[in-house]
């Protein structure tokens, strides 16, 4: 499986990800998840530059431009309620995108172990068509890999490019290994090396979800 980590090249990109990162900055959830649309925004445009083109005769007042217009517009699909903010970003930039919402959460079995629930998925056809699947946090890997055999329930993609925020060296080595398919890629924005004994990423940023839209009270 490809890995490609934003982080790793100076961009505004970074910019954003300190932001998000901040725990000045980040207690103001209308910043903090306007920074996450914006950081779903730009892996959108990275991601678009590996999808399928055709060139379009496009009339101005003057002529005939030839421009490259896409023609392959992915499924996006999240999972709640983290993701929300994230997948909106890459909504903006995909316009005429379908959309797939899946339900999960951490059953915790204790206070370090948990597994992951699947509850419900609303998607369209996935056949033969690219899939963007997205969450902020790759702590573990078994939310991404929860959410990408959730989506195989509604037919074989084209290609699946799996995004998260930020992830654990953990988290993409559980992913690899337990989703081995040729058509998935990865695409991060910062990869840190350490996990709580309650599976948070370290230095990461916190609880995502509650950052965003406030602290919840953790299913039993």
């Amino acid at each position: 499986m490809k890995v490609y980590n934003l982080g790793e090249q100076n961009s505004l990109f970074n910019q954003y990800m300190a932001e998000i990162r901040d725990k000045e900055i980040q207690v103001d959830p209308l910043r903090f998840r306007r920074n996450l649309q914006r950081i779903g925004e730009i892996l959108a445009y990275e991601i678009s530059k590996q999808l399928t083109y055709e060139t379009e005769d496009v009339k101005t007042p003057l002529g005939t431009a030839k421009i490259q217009t896409l023609t392959e517009h992915p499924v996006l699909a999240t999972i709640l309620r983290a993701g929300l903010p994230l997948h909106q970003g890459f909504l903006n930039y995909f316009d005429r995108g379908e959309n797939a919402f899946i339900s999960a959460y951490r059953k915790h079995i204790s206070k370090e172990d948990f597994v992951i629930e699947f509850e419900y998925i609303s998607s369209p056809d996935l056949n033969e068509k690219v899939v963007i699947l997205s969450d902020p946090m790759l702590a573990t890997g078994s939310s991404m890999e929860v959410g990408y055999k959730a989506l195989l329930e509604k037919g074989n993609p084209k290609h699946v490019h799996l995004a998260a925020v930020i992830a654990s060296q953990d988290g993409i080595d559980f992913v690899r290994n337990n989703i081995k398919a040729d058509n998935v890629t990865l695409w991060v924005g910062a990869i840190d090396e350490h996990l709580t004994d309650e599976s948070y990423i370290v230095p990461g940023l916190g609880d995502a979800g509650d950052l965003a839209f406030g602290v919840k009270i953790d299913s039993k």
